[in-house]
């Protein structure tokens, strides 16, 4: 990766307005909080080369071998209540369905942000949001995506967890550009952050529901209080999943594991 690489691809206004490249973080996310606390204006990206301790959804730890792969986080500052965080996070898979989708491959989304590719995981989304009162001072915007990993170490990695996951070099049968790639990524989540700006939810949910992948499906849901079984009815106007179990009761997902 490189930033003079990923500047030539990019064609946002506000995202990428500033990049930092290293070479390894404890995570993208963490290294830009520290940056946002100190004032970083919106737009700021923070891309690494590997993770010490990447994570995703449920404190889970992300895959991040050096060199192989993108990582990066991006912050924003908007000026919404947090319970609108859901919905906007959902224009980091959005973005990231556009750029696979360049590539040749056609991704769907799994609520609430991970990106399939054959029914195999090749990208999650992360969001983090720092409030203050009733109103949120930053929010980061995570993602990590399967690039030019080899699927015999992705596979190894992962443990049988490894069976439903994938590298886009994997599907296409070749290597990606990154920093193609990660131009692209930017370029779209500047696009959809504008829609969400200037329409709000709205397209955004409609633009997500296209994609998405769940609705219909019996699904198995895990939470701290146990789990049930159901039938995935779509997400409401918070980005919440909602579903119904097998005795015809409805229940809101907001962070629970979904299979």
């Amino acid at each position: 990766l490189s930033v003079e690489g990923i500047r030539r691809g990019l064609g946002a206004s506000t995202v990428g307005r500033h990049l930092y490249l290293f070479g390894e973080v404890q995570s993208t996310n963490v290294a830009l909080r520290s940056l946002a606390r100190e004032g970083a204006v919106e737009g700021t990206v923070v891309l690494a080369e590997s993770q010490r301790a990447g994570r995703g959804r449920l404190g889970r730890e992300w895959f991040s071998p050096s060199g192989v792969n993108l990582y990066a986080s991006v912050l924003f500052r908007p000026h919404f209540a947090p319970r609108q965080a859901p919905c906007f996070s959902f224009i980091a898979s959005l973005a990231a369905a556009d750029a696979v989708k360049e590539l040749g491959p056609s991704p769907a989304i799994k609520w609430p942000n991970d990106l399939l590719v054959d029914r195999k995981k090749v990208a999650g989304a992360l969001v983090e949001c720092a409030t203050r009162g009733d109103e949120i001072e930053f929010l980061i915007l995570g993602i990590g995506i399967n690039v030019n990993v080899p699927l015999p170490v992705l596979r190894a990695a992962l443990g049988p967890a490894g069976v439903n996951a994938t590298s886009l070099a994997a599907v296409l049968g070749q290597e990606v550009d990154r920093n193609a790639l990660a131009a692209s990524y930017l370029t779209h989540l500047d696009g959809w952050a504008r829609r969400y700006k200037a329409g709000g939810p709205e397209p955004i949910l409609a633009a997500w529901r296209e994609r998405d992948i769940l609705t219909g499906r019996r699904i198995e849901v895990r939470g701290e209080g146990g789990g049930f079984e159901g039938r995935a009815l779509g997400v409401d106007g918070d980005g919440h999943l909602l579903v119904d179990d097998s005795h015809g009761q409805r229940h809101i997902a907001l962070s629970e594991e979904i299979r």
